[in-house]
Order: C-alpha cells, then sequence, then structure tokens
C-alpha cells in the first residue's frame, strides 16, 4: 500500500508539474480536471515503466540525502563516538579501520552478528574496534549492559572481553546467581563487580550512550559505523569486508 502511494504521488508530480506551467490547476473546470486526470491515469496504463523509473530516482536521492545527514551526524559527534574513554577497544587499537557497534545483548541480531564481528577483527588484523553499550530491550538488557560495565570498571578491559562474550551466549536471564557464576568462572570478584553496578558512574555512562545514540537516530540494534558511514541493523559478514575494502579503497 505503501508503495502504491509513493506511485501515485510520483505521478502526480510527474504530470501536474510540467502542465501547471501553462495553466493554474485551481482555474480548471471539473470537467477539465476530469479530463486531465483520465489522461494521466491513461498515459500510466499504457507507460508503468515511467513510475518505476521516477520512483528509483526518488530513492537515490532520498539515499544521497541519509549519507548526508549521516555525515553531519558523525561529524558532530565525533568525539563522543569514537573518544568517549570508557567504551571497550578491541581489535587493533592502531588499525586504519575503526568500526563502532551499539550493541544489546538481549538483541537476537547483535548476537547473530557477534561472532561475525569477531572473525573480521581476527581475520583482518587491521581493524579499530569499539563496542558501545546500548540496552533497549528491557531490565534483562540494563542488567547485563550494567555488569559488563561494571567488570570493566573493576577488572579492567581483558575481563570485559571475557565476560561480554559470555552475556552474548547467555540463554537464561542475567539473575544474580548466573552472573556470580560468569564471574568465577573467571576467576573475577563477582562481589566487587556487583556493588560496582549500582554505582553512579556505570548508570551515566548508559545514559551517556542512549543520549548519543538518540542524537545519531539509532532506535534499533545492532547498528554499525564503518569509518564515516552507518550500517544500520544487521550486516553479515562478507557485506562487512566489503565495506572495508571499499573504505580502505577510498583512502588510496
Amino acid at each position: 500500500m505503501k508503495r502504491i502511494t509513493l506511485f501515485l504521488a510520483l505521478a502526480g508530480l510527474m504530470f501536474a508539474a510540467p502542465m501547471a506551467s501553462a495553466f493554474e490547476m485551481d482555474s480548471m473546470t471539473d470537467a477539465e480536471r476530469s479530463a486531465f486526470r483520465a489522461e494521466v491515469r491513461a498515459y500510466l496504463l499504457e507507460n508503468p515503466e515511467v513510475i518505476l523509473e521516477a520512483i528509483k530516482v526518488l530513492e537515490d536521492r532520498q539515499a544521497q540525502q541519509q549519507q548526508l545527514d549521516d555525515a553531519t551526524l558523525l561529524q558532530v559527534n565525533a568525539n563522543d563516538i569514537f573518544n568517549d574513554g570508557y567504551s571497550y577497544i578491541g581489535g587493533n587499537p592502531d588499525g586504519d579501520i575503526t568500526i563502532v557497534e551499539f550493541s544489546d545483548y538481549r538483541c537476537p541480531y547483535c548476537r547473530r552478528a557477534h561472532p561475525e564481528v569477531a572473525e573480521l577483527l581476527k581475520s583482518d588484523g587491521n581493524i579499530k574496534f569499539i563496542y558501545k553499550e546500548y540496552p533497549i530491550l528491557g531490565d534483562a538488557s540494563l542488567t547485563s549492559a550494567k555488569f559488563a560495565i561494571a567488570t570493566m570498571m573493576v577488572e579492567g578491559p581483558e575481563a570485559y572481553k571475557k565476560v561480554s562474550d559470555a552475556l552474548m551466549e547467555l540463554r537464561g536471564e542475567p539473575s544474580a546467581e548466573a552472573l556470580k557464576g560468569i564471574a568465577d568462572e573467571f576467576g573475577l570478584d563477582g562481589a566487587e563487580i556487583a556493588l560496582a553496578m549500582t554505582s553512579d558512574e556505570v548508570s551515566t555512562i548508559i545514559d551517556k550512550n542512549h543520549a548519543l545514540g538518540q542524537r545519531l537516530r539509532i532506535t534499533g540494534t545492532p547498528s554499525f559505523i564503518f569509518g564515516d558511514q552507518f550500517l544500520r541493523g544487521y550486516v553479515p559478514l562478507e557485506d562487512m569486508r566489503k565495506v572495508v575494502e571499499e573504505l580502505r579503497a577510498s583512502k588510496e
């Protein structure tokens, strides 16, 4: 239905605009208006490919505008995206390409993307990876994110990476018992991490990430930033590799 509406709107623009220069549409009589509409309808039925061509032009223009809008958003928020001082940095910190992911541990597509991102970083070796905790799917998401951030604060980035991977694979609820089990598995101070989860600092980090995501118009996870462009939603491994290749080629 949405596409049909777009067809009609484009048809009106295509045919009404040229003729409007010859006469005012509002000055037409009812008979003239009916004849005009009948002529437009007949033309469209005989030449439906014209509408498809017009839609393609419109979609291309919208895509170009989205790229311009995204470029502006990235430029304005660059410091908070790439240098916030608290997000986990993995891969190669000196890599020639930077990837940022906004992710939620309870998101099925984030879980699907997780091993593929890991494979990309492992196979490439020259990508800097920044992970943004972005819990948007309820209390379980928020609890998981707080546990991961608290682990970073108490135990450091290496422990954070282990915990983050475990949270992505956790099938049950992130109960106190389950989180303690993760901490014990990696020899971490579960009690200290649990205490840090309640701190204002952890809440502030999540609030900052949510505010940044809103400014960037991120409405779902996963959402990626590859260099200077957005990739909103799940992206298969091979597509990610192609984007990386294109980014490197653009620098040559």
